[in-house]
C-alpha cells in the first residue's frame, strides 16, 4: 500500500503545517513541514525539539521575531544596481539583497536580466535578532535539533535565530 501511495504522486493529501518553538537558551525555531500525516509530523518535530532540550510552543510564539523577506546573495563583482531592493547588506565577499516577498520575483528577474548569477535566492524568514550559544552543551543540543529536523522527510524549511559560529573558527 505504501509503495502504491508513493508511486501515485498524489499531493492532494498533503498539507502545509508550521511549528514554532524554542531551542537551548531561548533560541527561536520555526519549522515548515509538508505532510500527509499531521500526527506523525507533529510527533517527529516535537521529538526533535525534546531530544535537543527544547520545546514546541504555540503558533505565533516566535514568528513575531522574524521578518518574511526575499533574500538574494550575489557575488560582489556581479552586482551593479539596486533593481528595486528594499535593503542591501555588504558582506566580505558578497552582497545580501533583501526585498518584500511580493517584490521578490520582480527584483530577482531584474537582476537575472542584468546577467547577475546568485549564490542563493529565496523567500525566507530572517531573524530580527540573533542568539549566541556559548556553552558547548547548548551548541550540541541545538545541532541535535537541527540535525533531527533535517533528517525528517516532512520538514521543508527550518528557520532559527542562532548566530551559528563560522566553520573555520575551529
Amino acid at each position: 500500500r505504501a509503495i502504491k501511495k508513493a508511486a501515485s504522486n498524489d499531493m492532494s493529501n498533503y498539507e502545509s503545517v508550521t511549528y514554532e518553538g524554542y531551542g537551548p537558551n531561548g533560541t527561536a525555531i520555526i519549522v515548515e513541514a509538508l505532510t500527509d500525516n499531521r500526527n506523525r509530523a507533529a510527533s517527529n518535530i516535537r521529538s526533535a525539539f525534546t531530544k535537543g532540550g527544547g520545546n514546541v510552543g504555540t503558533p505565533g510564539c516566535v514568528s513575531f521575531m522574524f521578518d518574511n523577506k526575499g533574500q538574494m546573495i550575489v557575488d560582489k563583482e556581479e552586482y551593479t544596481g539596486d533593481a528595486g531592493a528594499d535593503d542591501f547588506n555588504e558582506e566580505e565577499d558578497c552582497y545580501e539583497i533583501l526585498t518584500s516577498p511580493e517584490e521578490f520575483d520582480a527584483v530577482n528577474q531584474a537582476l537575472a536580466d542584468a546577467g547577475v548569477t546568485f549564490a542563493s535566492a529565496e523567500v525566507t524568514m530572517i531573524p530580527q535578532t540573533t542568539v549566541d550559544l556559548t556553552s558547548e552543551d547548548d551548541i550540541k543540543k541545538m545541532n541535535r535539533i537541527l540535525g533531527l529536523l533535517d533528517e525528517d522527510d516532512d520538514v521543508q524549511n527550518v528557520y532559527h535565530n542562532w548566530n551559528e559560529p563560522e566553520e573555520d573558527e575551529e
